[in-house]
């Protein structure tokens, strides 16, 4: 069901953008970098939507729905005992 997941659902606007650092500091996939002005959207693609830089993104900055895509295809294994979860180019998380 989710081996031809490719896209996600992670939407930055920069111009809204403080430069906290949160983003970056939360993301445990590397898909945001501090920048000079604002975060730097370094690896969409690497992003699990796991939501940790939406709920801490002080200024709404960022926005992705958690609970799809890989974080969701994790979950979904976990509780209907699958033992291989692929997702993309055949691989997780």
């Amino acid at each position: 069901m989710f081996d031809s997941y490719t896209e996600n659902t992670l939407e930055y606007d920069p111009k809204l953008c403080i430069n906290c650092g949160m983003c970056s500091t939360v993301c445990p996939h590397g898909v945001f970098r501090d920048g000079e002005k604002t975060a730097q959207l370094v690896d969409k693609k690497a992003c699990m939507e796991c939501g940790a830089c939406h709920l801490n993104c002080p200024t709404d900055a960022i926005k992705v729905e958690s609970g799809v895509g890989c974080a969701y295809a994790m979950m979904w294994s976990a509780i209907t005992g699958q033992k291989e979860v692929t997702c993309g180019d055949g691989e997780c998380c």
